[in-house]
């Protein structure tokens, strides 16, 4: 059913949770994972006309490379990973590597926010699902977990 699992990563330890996800499916399919950093300097744009966006780019390029090799190292032996670190605009250059001929799959991890930050922060996640041409799975990949497990956690460990 799936080939090709496009998987985009921001380097974050939550975007392991979605990860499991890409490999575990990429396991039952014999599929291969592509995971992909997306740089994006449109956000450093107010910055004064003397900032050398070149060191700034090449930081961001440095910790995309980081993110995707993380992506590598989590992998399990059975699972064949490609890596790429891209410019652009994140939710665009996502929608443009999930195209039918590319990937089949989108696993990528959303925060869940609501309300006003959604609005102020935006979401790259609702925008892929908004424009992807593949389907779309989304992992909450909150760092607050439930109390119950929190203190089954605890317990386990004393």
């Amino acid at each position: 059913m799936y080939d090709c699992i496009l998987v985009p990563t921001d380097g974050s330890p939550e975007v392991e949770r979605a990860l499991e996800y890409a490999f575990d499916l990429a396991q039952a399919h014999d599929a291969t994972v592509q995971a992909i950093y997306v740089v994006s300097v449109a956000g450093y744009g107010g910055l004064p006309m003397e900032t050398p966006l070149d060191g700034i780019t090449s930081a961001l390029r440095e910790e995309g490379e980081a993110a995707v090799k993380r992506v590598e190292e989590l992998a399990p032996a059975d699972v064949e990973v490609e890596t790429r670190v891209l410019e652009g605009s994140p939710s665009r250059v996502i929608v443009e590597h999930a195209q039918p001929d590319e990937c089949d799959l989108v696993v990528m991890g959303t925060h869940g926010r609501g309300g006003i930050d959604r609005l102020l922060l935006g979401s790259v996640t609702e925008r892929v699902v908004r424009h992807a041409p593949v389907p779309v799975l989304t992992v909450r990949v909150n760092t607050a977990e439930p109390e119950e497990r929190t203190n089954e956690k605890r317990l386990a460990a004393e």
